[in-house]
């Protein structure tokens, strides 16, 4: 204990006695209660998980399988909206023809069964203040309310091999889980008394400890400012908020910060199972492209117009097609227009790869190709034309200074270059 508050930067009888005596509010009053063998165990067992948490928090995050799921429901469901759902809400602003295609990848209804009320989350939550609670009664209530009328939520297969039992099945996009409830209640609860991290709050010899516990605000705090008449002190209480709770909030502002963004997407595939370099499992890698939507991906982007560029940028990067109709009007649509439609008229695009919608003209995939290669050879043909010209008028300059040369500075020049 001494070795431990050492390090902490605490006292180190106060760590003790926040082990052995933690305070806790008794009707309006404060008393220290004495704890047992076991209890001041399992004490002394949540203030290393939850310093681990903080700190490992502090450089990183990481959350137990269900949460892992969770989140990577999220994160597809927000890969889905933007390449389906957005996708075609900009044609429909743009007010170009399209008929919207439902590609049977919304994932709403698993996120549904975790997070909105009378989920699993909500669920577990309200299990942890029921008194006489367990890990069964949560899975009886869980089967009770979601099993045979919720479409993710199943009955789970008998075990196979050393398979732990499961209590409950989830069908997630990548396939179906197992699950299995034991512990959830008390790893939910996360049994930190407000006297230990009151304890730890106080460190003075600790920076990190300051830093990673400044947001923790204890419910004998909360209760001195609700007294004071000042404004609830903000932070995190271990006495109100679950797990579940903190893990929603966070995961609520990764959300929210990445619908503020312009996302760009990259997708790591594991090209088999045996950790292997050099060896593809062909059906591994379909089923991980078919449940990440990447299949669908391209599919939209063949049926769809994936490329887009404002008019006025279209008028100026492909000039060089159509020197006259790119200054034909003050309106860079317009512009566009007899652009694209000489294109069409000489054959070099067809009117099927692209649409001129509102503010930007749309491209199939190969359509840009097709124009960057037109563009180069006409490019190369300016460039080619530049450097005739530059070489006729080179041989006419050279011509007309010859013959204005005296004939004593002629001939020897000529013979020079004669006998070259």
């Amino acid at each position: 204990m001494f070795q431990a508050a050492q390090m902490y930067g605490v006292d180190t009888e106060e760590l003790l006695k926040s082990f052995t005596h933690p305070r806790v509010k008794v009707g309006t009053e404060w008393v220290n209660k004495g704890q047992n063998v076991e209890q001041v165990t399992w004490a002394v067992g949540a203030m290393g998980k939850a310093i681990y948490a903080r700190v490992f928090n502090w450089l990183f995050n990481s959350f137990e399988q269900l949460w892992i799921n969770f989140v990577n429901e999220k994160l597809q469901q927000f890969f889905n909206h933007h390449m389906f759902v957005l996708e075609q809400e900009e044609y429909a602003k743009e007010g170009i023809q399209w008929k919207f295609i439902d590609f049977g990848l919304d994932l709403q209804a698993c996120i549904e069964l975790i997070e909105k009320p009378m989920g699993i989350i909500s669920m577990l939550d309200e299990e942890c203040i029921v008194p006489k609670a367990t890990d069964m009664t949560l899975a009886q209530k869980l089967n009770e309310q979601h099993l045979g009328k919720h479409p993710n939520f199943e009955k789970p297969k008998p075990p196979k091999g050393k398979q732990a039992e499961a209590h409950f099945a989830m069908r997630h996009y990548a396939g179906v889980v197992r699950y299995n409830v034991s512990n959830w209640l008390e790893k939910n609860k996360d049994p930190l008394n407000d006297t230990v991290a009151a304890c730890l709050k106080a460190s003075k010899g600790n920076a990190l400890l300051n830093e990673i516990w400044a947001d923790y605000t204890t419910q004998e705090e909360a209760s001195n400012a609700a007294k004071s008449g000042g404004q609830k002190k903000k932070g995190k209480s271990g006495s109100f908020m679950t797990v579940s709770m903190l893990y929603r909030e966070s995961l609520n502002n990764l959300m929210s910060m990445l619908y503020k963004t312009h996302p760009h997407f990259i997708r790591c595939i594991i090209p088999n199972e045996k950790k292997k370099s050099g060896l593809l499992d062909a059906a591994l890698v379909l089923n991980q492209l078919t449940c990440n939507g990447v299949l669908e991906g391209i599919r939209i982007c063949r049926k769809g117009f994936p490329n887009r560029t404002l008019h006025a940028d279209y008028v100026e990067r492909y000039a060089l097609l159509g020197a006259i109709e790119s200054k034909s009007s003050p309106d860079p649509k317009q512009c566009a227009i007899k652009m694209l439609d000489r294109l069409v008229k000489e054959g070099s695009m067809k009117e099927e790869m692209f649409r001129i919608g509102l503010t930007k003209v749309f491209f199939i995939a190969i359509a840009v190709t097709g124009s960057n290669n037109l563009c180069l050879t006409a490019f190369c043909l300016v460039s080619w034309c530049s450097r005739v010209c530059a070489c006729v008028s080179a041989c006419s300059c050279l011509l007309a200074s010859s013959q204005e040369v005296p004939k004593s500075v002629a001939k020897p020049c000529a013979y020079m270059v004669t006998s070259t």
